[in-house]
């Protein structure tokens, strides 16, 4: 064989190993009902789970639950998925920035018992720009 021929297939050979590795870590986006689910039948995997903050009528989040001072890497929070359905999550690190001001969170993890345990937390956040600025911008002659 040529050396260029046993240089293809060790490439080919590390291109297949990387998309194995990829593979495993894939994940997909269940409602808490799945989730739960899942991990009755023992299924640990990760998952992807997009909700929403409840709200009370001040817009202030309800069940959030952060003490820095107490603990600044637990943060517990209720999440409702898009089925309505709302389960109590964790995640064992500080509560992200702008956490307070997000319309919409997708959360990575799996079920333990009766709570989501989070690894990741991604924040939707409001646009910047409100209509009745984009309205009032005009230009200027």
């Amino acid at each position: 064989m040529k050396k260029s021929h046993i240089l293809a297939i060790a490439v080919i050979a590390v291109a297949i190993g990387i998309i194995m590795s990829t593979v495993g870590d894939a994940s997909v986006y269940v409602s808490f009902r799945e989730a739960r689910e899942r991990a009755a039948d023992g299924n640990l995997t990760k998952v992807h789970v997009v909700g929403r903050l409840p709200r009370d009528g001040q817009k202030n989040i309800m069940g959030l639950e952060y003490n820095p001072t107490l603990d600044p890497n637990y943060f517990a929070f209720t999440l409702v998925d898009t089925n309505r359905i709302a389960q109590r999550v964790i995640f064992f690190n500080p509560k992200p920035q702008d956490f307070d001001k997000s319309e919409q969170v997708v959360i990575t993890g799996a079920m333990r018992n009766d709570v989501f345990v989070a690894d990741k937390i991604l924040l939707k956040c409001p646009s910047k720009y409100v209509e009745k600025d984009i309205k009032g911008a005009t230009a200027q002659r």
